[in-house]
């Protein structure tokens, strides 16, 4: 019988395992890509925890680009059930230790990470090196030089690779995208976003330091993060962060509330916060001529946004469809994604930071 790959006493040894012919210039036009009928892309799902059997493969049932063609899984009762359900042939079936095989498998071509943060890295360089091309679930690593290594080895591979951020394909925040950075409402004076939870489940390994690399601020907070970052449409350059934990013995080894204050360019300061003892999801802008917000933001469905000319009235649609449609479809048309590994790096940089002002309680440069 098989040891659990997650387990504490395996963590340590599981972290030390260690463009074509096809160029589309801009003279490819739309109407040229609607009838490539480009290959539908199978897609491999590495760990099977609640978001990969909740969100992921459900998903994979309305993709029009890609589907469901493997498992990853150190659980032989869940390769099973698996397997029965949606019709997964054995040969498509990893667990972790013979996972560099799947080189070998031309029905897998992407493979998604939905590992513990602290395997991230780690498999994805492996999946790199069998030459798949990369989804890697948020946040990307444990940490900014990390997501450099994952980086470089997708690179060295010349296999994409994309990080799990399904809200740039949104409707309600790619609309918050357009109004703040193409300034539809006038500038942008004053943004506050947060994203939390009251943690009412058993601890997990996201209370675990050493496989989550955090707490909120790594799980929730890296939403209110990237909603600060899209809407301004610019980097950060410095962070002021504290944080409050009232609940010291479930969140011993990790941050419960984080408070931030982002600094933009130009003196602009954006202010965050994560938690796991609040429900919070909310991102709210105000401009020189406006307003405009969203409420729930983050979400995977039920999202809702006003502005100061009236309600959004847009679709809430499948997240995860829309983004592993569009990899796939980034595959085969040889384009960019729009959420590459470097998008991961930035909104790791900007934690790595926060991190930093939490122990010297100074303000802190990303980067």
């Amino acid at each position: 019988m098989k040891t659990n790959p997650f387990s504490r006493r395996n963590f340590l040894r599981q972290l030390s395992v260690g463009a074509g012919a096809l160029s589309l210039g801009s003279a490819l036009s739309s109407f040229d890509e609607l009838f490539l009928a480009p290959k539908k892309l199978g897609i491999a799902l590495v760990g099977l925890g609640n978001y990969a059997g909740g969100q992921l493969a459900p998903a994979l049932q309305q993709t029009k680009n890609c589907y469901l063609a493997g498992i990853v899984t150190g659980t032989p009762e869940k390769a099973r059930t698996w397997s029965a359900k949606y019709n997964i042939p054995q040969k498509n079936i990893y667990n972790y230790d013979n996972f560099d095989s799947i080189a070998q498998n031309p029905d897998i071509d992407i493979v998604y990470i939905v590992l513990p943060v602290a395997l991230h890295k780690e498999f994805t360089i492996r999946a790199a090196k069998a030459g798949k091309c990369v989804i890697c679930e948020k946040p990307m690593a444990l940490n900014a030089a990390d997501c450099r290594e994952m980086i470089a080895a997708c690179k060295q591979a010349n296999r994409m690779l994309s990080i799990g951020y399904r809200l740039h394909f949104e409707p309600h925040n790619l609309e918050v995208m357009r109004l703040g950075q193409k300034q539809i409402l006038g500038k942008v004076t004053q943004l506050e976003t947060a994203n939390g939870f009251v943690w009412g489940g058993p601890p997990t390994w996201r209370l675990e330091k050493a496989l989550s690399g955090g707490g909120a601020l790594m799980d929730m907070g890296i939403y209110a993060i990237q909603g600060a970052r899209y809407t301004l449409g610019q980097e950060p350059i410095a962070v002021k962060a504290t944080q409050q934990k009232t609940k010291p013995d479930l969140f011993k080894d990790v941050d419960e509330t984080i408070f931030w204050e982002l600094e933009f360019p130009n003196n602009f300061l954006s202010k965050g916060k994560s938690s796991y003892n609040n429900n919070w999801g909310s991102l709210k802008a105000k401009t020189t001529k406006g307003f405009f917000e969203l409420e729930p933001a983050y979400g995977y469905d039920g999202l809702d946004g006003k502005t100061s000319n009236g309600p959004m009235n847009l679709p809430n649609i499948n997240q995860q469809a829309a983004q592993m449609d569009d990899f796939a479809n980034c595959i085969n048309l040889k384009k960019p994604t729009r959420v590459p590994g470097e998008e991961g790096l930035k909104d790791m940089l900007v934690i790595d930071a926060i991190y930093r002002s939490l122990d010297s309680g100074k303000r802190e440069k990303i980067g």
